[in-house]
């Protein structure tokens, strides 16, 4: 007896995020700029867009009144090479703002390894869209418990609290808490790191006085070759707030 027919042309699935704006115009212009396609426009009977890049389909649908700053909207997106889709989307960013928007909607977070198995970095759309862009990494989907150091701990709350809840205050409370340990002796590696982070938060908060101070103060560390090389992240981050606080960024 042969296959039904439907079960045989059946397609494969596939999921399209259908995300808020309040216009149409700035989200298609923003994706343009990252190398996507618009495939549709729809301005009536209400407006509609939808952006392909490759794999990657998204689509909005605009909507009176909507605060991009009150959206909850969100996708993540899996790829096999973060760190190229992250330079071609600042670079694409640089091109068509004229700066890399860091802080405010629309804006683009920096790449990190996180400390549940992925790599990544964040944007939000000027939606309001929160677009996480990551690649796994390690052996498996297992989340680690909370590192028992102090200082690691602190990191690795207070990256939660910047990025995944995008909680700026608490992050700085949880890193200037434990920077101003009287009796901490962080390695010097954890303390490049504490001070990138917070110089970011600084940075990302509107604060370039204390993200500036922060930064000469991670570049003054003394650090060996091998330790150069585990924070390779932190000093690419270094340079970039660098270049964006001399752009007045």
């Amino acid at each position: 007896m042969g296959a039904d027919p439907v079960y045989r042309h059946r397609m494969a699935e596939k999921t399209i995020p259908l995300l808020t704006c309040a216009q149409i115009s700035p989200v298609s212009d923003f994706y343009t700029a990252l190398g996507f396609e618009v495939t549709y426009l729809q301005k009536a009977p209400y407006p509609y867009l939808v952006v392909e890049r490759g794999d990657i389909e998204l689509q909005f649908f605009g909507m009176k009144g909507f605060d991009p700053a009150t959206s909850l909207g969100g996708c993540y997106v899996l790829t096999d090479d973060v760190d190229t889709r992250y330079e071609e989307f600042r670079s694409g960013l640089k091109g068509f703002y004229g700066r890399i928007p860091t802080r405010g909607i629309p804006r683009i977070g920096p790449l990190r390894d996180t400390s549940y198995g992925v790599r990544q970095f964040l944007m939000t759309d000027p939606g309001g869209n929160s677009i996480r862009v990551g690649q796994p990494i390690g052996d498996g989907p297992e989340t680690p418990p909370a590192p028992r150091d102090a200082y690691d701990r602190a990191l690795h709350t207070a990256t939660l609290f910047a990025d995944s809840k995008e909680d700026l205050p608490a992050a700085a409370r949880v890193l200037d808490r434990v920077l101003a340990r009287p009796d901490g002796k962080p390695t010097a590696g954890q303390l490049v790191r504490l001070l990138v982070l917070r110089a970011d938060i600084a940075q990302r908060g509107g604060d370039p006085g204390t993200a500036a101070e922060l930064l000469d103060r991670a570049a003054g560390t003394p650090l060996t070759d091998d330790q150069r090389g585990s924070l390779r992240d932190e000093l690419r981050r270094m340079a970039e707030l660098g270049e964006l606080l001399r752009d007045g960024g």
